[in-house]
């Protein structure tokens, strides 16, 4: 049987397609997102859905990066930026407690100004399990020297369709999007918030019908 066409945007089957759940919000701060190759192809994962409704983010898939071009995605100016434009970038990451297996530097301090110029900042989300985003950071020293935003007060997640080890563990949608209102001050009815939530419940309601009418086939 002849492979089911993708979707060229979302990368998923027709039958699955999330570019109807996707509504596009301007942000001022950059998305980079990094995912570990595992997480590309997962029908659960939310980074294609995050990149697609950012327009002007980046999805990288890799593990480890040749330092000068990790260099490159951290610190060069992207398209429609001016050449000497200021780049900031900030690593979306909790504080991580020791671990001799996996090793990391301690983050350098965030400078409180970062936070105040927003058109400046590169956010870094590392998509993949605890663990995977763990051994990236342990694999790329350059991820190690950036400053780090750590969410605090976190929301129960909403992510229902896979397991989290605890109320608060967020899908990288729900970090990502959490990280941008607080990095443009937007309140819990700004519109690119709302927007960020409608798309990522339409995507999860959108896999819970698919989920049910796959339980319900004839032989399941």
């Amino acid at each position: 049987m002849p492979p089911r066409p993708l979707c060229p945007a979302c990368l998923r089957p027709a039958a699955a397609c999330l570019c109807g759940c996707v509504q596009p919000v301007a942000s001022a701060v950059q998305v980079l997102v990094l995912q570990h190759p595992q997480e590309a192809g997962h029908a659960k994962n939310t980074a294609r859905l995050l990149h697609l409704c950012l327009p002007g983010s980046r999805l990288e898939v890799g593990e480890v990066w040749d330092a000068a071009a990790l260099q490159a995605l951290l610190h060069a100016p992207w398209p429609g930026q001016a050449p000497g434009a200021a780049v900031r970038p900030l690593l979306l990451y909790p504080p991580t407690p020791p671990d001799p297996q996996l090793p990391v530097q301690p983050p350098p301090a965030l400078p409180p100004d970062w936070l105040a110029q927003p058109q400046a900042l590169r956010l870094v989300v590392l998509d993949g399990t605890w663990r995977k985003s763990r051994k990236m950071l342990y694999r790329n020293p350059g991820l190690q020297q950036l400053p780090r935003l750590a969410l605090q007060d976190l929301p129960p997640g909403r992510y229902a369709i896979r397991k989290a080890q605890a109320p608060d563990q967020l899908s990288s949608f729900e970090a990502a999007a959490l990280a941008l209102a607080r990095l443009h001050a937007w309140e819990a009815g700004h519109p690119a918030w709302v927007q960020l939530l409608q798309s990522f419940e339409a995507a999860m309601a959108l896999h819970q019908r698919l989920q049910a009418a796959s339980r319900a086939l004839p032989g399941d």
